[in-house]
């Protein structure tokens, strides 16, 4: 493809560059101009499918697999940012770069790959707001399921306020989740000294095979495939200027801006499974791990009637955010990939069909104890689906002639390639165990 056409790229057409930047203001200012679409990507990393992961891990193995999650956030900050950086630096999201550099045929297998991703957190958030449904409402879990294919018309509504007004109402969202867990965590009182301790990872979780699969299920809830196209292209809302200074301190803008999100977002994910510890692990219930179990035990085991209504106010906030960006995610996909441009009411109930097939059929035939595993399972698949998005993106953002002066600095392509390294070689220990049944 050539030089001239990429230049024409243009990520989310109707919102690009529709935010203004500030010239000539302090720190902060700049700092608010550019704050928004960290927001966007951490809802990637607290959606239902971690809820599964964090408390199956929580209540079985009490705080060790904490690590784990400090782990994945960090390896999260790092690729965020490289995906802030191709944005910014080359213009191109993901999907576009995918696109104008490697052969079509390459490009036809990652979008594919791509898209089975997109429908694995579908599918997280079509179960996981169908649960939170059934536990507010008493809401049978198959109607649920049925129910989440109306959110289109949250979509609908949100696009016609505009951009900035989306980013608010996720900020509001994530707002409440997070003082959620904050009253969950006073009332659990957890162990901290414990707690501290599980932050430092262990040779056990690598020797234990059922330790192993929900720490690689809690790497793929956390590190999500889809959500390293949605910040390659959101940043592009930006009105930042074309300069190569304004380029730069672009970058570094929004690279502090997805920093603090996602520590927003370790919080979070901490917290569901410090809360899984403290409640379950300690009293003997290594065996919760289904968040209709969690919600039902949380009141009694605490002590508290409020807990588990706070929780499943919690799980529905989770959910819905989750459709969001999940939507922008498929149409930057699809866009970027394929030069397809598909109004997005149309594209989300696309998604959602490929989602509610699988979830409903698993209702059906396995009952309502079928959800959660089912969750895990879709967070399993988001993991394998990691490596072929994390290593075009560090490749691109490395190189000199996709990103010119702005291609990621030494240090930090290795970092980048270790943990590229990283995760492919925990998922494929985690294909040898699934094949040998170890």
């Amino acid at each position: 493809m050539t030089r001239s056409l990429i230049q024409t790229m243009r990520s989310l057409p109707e919102s690009h560059a529709t935010i203004p930047v500030p010239r000539g203001a302090g720190f902060w200012r700049k700092f608010l101009a550019f704050a928004g679409p960290g927001w966007l990507v951490a809802v990637g990393y607290m959606d239902p499918g971690n809820w599964a992961t964090d408390i199956a891990g929580g209540s079985a193995f009490g705080y060790a697999l904490l690590s784990v999650v400090l782990l994945s956030n960090l390896m999260a900050i790092v690729l965020q940012a490289l995906a802030a950086r191709l944005g910014i630096g080359a213009g191109l999201d993901l999907a576009q770069a995918c696109r104008a550099y490697y052969s079509r045929r390459v490009s036809m297998v990652l979008w594919v790959l791509c898209e089975i991703a997109i429908v694995a957190c579908d599918l997280a958030e079509v179960l996981g707001t169908a649960i939170a449904l059934q536990l507010l409402f008493g809401l049978p879990l198959v109607a649920g399921v049925c129910v989440t294919a109306l959110d289109v018309l949250l979509i609908l509504a949100l696009q016609r306020f505009g951009f900035r007004r989306l980013e608010a109402f996720i900020a509001a969202l994530l707002i409440i989740i997070a003082g959620c867990f904050a009253l969950e965590l006073i009332w659990a009182g957890p162990d901290w000294r414990a707690a501290a301790r599980g932050l430092v990872p262990t040779a056990e979780i690598v020797r234990n095979p059922a330790m192993l699969y929900i720490a690689i299920g809690i790497l793929g809830a956390t590190v999500m495939p889809h959500n390293l196209y949605l910040h390659s292209a959101v940043v592009q809302t930006r009105a930042f200027g074309p300069a190569e200074g304004e380029r730069r301190e672009a970058i570094r803008m929004a690279t502090i801006d997805s920093t603090v999100s996602l520590g927003l977002a370790f919080f979070i994910n901490a917290a569901i499974l410090v809360l899984a510890a403290a409640t379950f692990h300690v009293a003997g219930r290594t065996d919760v791990a289904e968040i209709e179990d969690a919600h039902r035990l949380l009141a009694p085991m605490l002590g508290v009637g409020a807990a588990s209504t706070v929780f499943a106010i919690a799980l529905l906030a989770s959910g819905q955010n989750s459709t969001v960006t999940g939507t922008l995610a498929g149409q930057i996909v699809m866009e970027g990939f394929l030069d397809l441009r598909m109004p997005m009411w149309l594209r989300r109930v696309v998604t959602r069909g490929l989602a509610l097939v699988p979830a409903v059929a698993v209702v059906v035939v396995m009952g309502d104890g079928g959800a959660t595993r089912l969750l895990l399972l879709s967070q399993v698949i988001l993991s394998m689906q990691l490596p072929f998005a994390v290593i075009p993106l560090v490749a691109f953002t490395g190189s000199g002639r996709v990103m010119g002066a702005h291609a990621a600095p030494r240090w930090l392509r290795a970092l980048a390639w270790v943990i590229a390294g990283v995760i492919v070689v925990l998922n494929a220990i985690l294909l040898w165990g699934l094949a040998f049944d170890r």
